[in-house]
Order: C-alpha cells, then sequence, then structure tokens
C-alpha cells in the first residue's frame, strides 16, 4: 500500500490526500489535509475516493467507520476550504453515487445498491 501524500487533483493545490485503508475487493479511504499546513477539520475524519467540486465547495464522501462489516456508512459532506468548515449534508449507506442536479441552492443525489436505487434532495 502506498501510503504517500499525493496532491489531491483539482484543488489548485490546496489539498492532498494520503490512503489510509483498502477494504478487500471494495473502495480506498483516505486521509485529507491542507497543503499549506492550516491545520483542518478534514484531519479528524477518513474519506473515500469520490471528490466532486461545486461552485460552493467541495462534495467529499466522509465515512462513519472504516471497519468493513459496518460499511457503506457514509455522509456526503460538503468542504468550505475558505471557512475550513465540513458539513454534513445527507447519510448514504451505498458506493454507488452520484451527483444528478444542482439546481439552485439545491442538490440531487441518485444512488444504486445493486438491488434497489433511490433520489436524496438536500438544501445548501
Amino acid at each position: 500500500m502506498n501510503s504517500d501524500w499525493l496532491v489531491l487533483p483539482q484543488t489548485d493545490g490546496l489539498l492532498e490526500a494520503k490512503m489510509y485503508k483498502q477494504i478487500m475487493f471494495g473502495p480506498s479511504c483516505f486521509q485529507l489535509r491542507r497543503i499549506d499546513g492550516v491545520p483542518s477539520v478534514l484531519q479528524d475524519h477518513y474519506f473515500g475516493n469520490k471528490v466532486r467540486f461545486i461552485e460552493e465547495g467541495i462534495l467529499l464522501e466522509k465515512w462513519n467507520s472504516t471497519d468493513s462489516k459496518e460499511l457503506p456508512d457514509f455522509d456526503i459532506c460538503l468542504y468550505n476550504p475558505d471557512e475550513d468548515s465540513l458539513t454534513s449534508l445527507t447519510n448514504i449507506k451505498c458506493f454507488d453515487w452520484h451527483l444528478s442536479e444542482k439546481e439552485n441552492n439545491n442538490l440531487s443525489f441518485k444512488w444504486f445498491d445493486g438491488i434497489q436505487g433511490g433520489e436524496v434532495k438536500v438544501a445548501l
């Protein structure tokens, strides 16, 4: 397992990531930190590899557990780098999700767990 810190693409040199754990036959989770050395709320959590950039900040998949028996269980959060704040938007128990729509201050996330799917709408 590679344990080096690597610059997170598309963050304009703001964030870097290091692999924390690889789930057997599944996804990996990462530690994140700011490259500028400023202490951050990000350092207290582990994140999946889904990172989405929107005008209001960075959407991150914050894992609530790294125990493979308890996964998937994570919050989709919005990270605001200017305020160094992490706001939980919704909890999803499925690794297959995506941002399907952004309209005004509303986001729609679609998910599919292999058997069933759904949609969650949240306001920013």
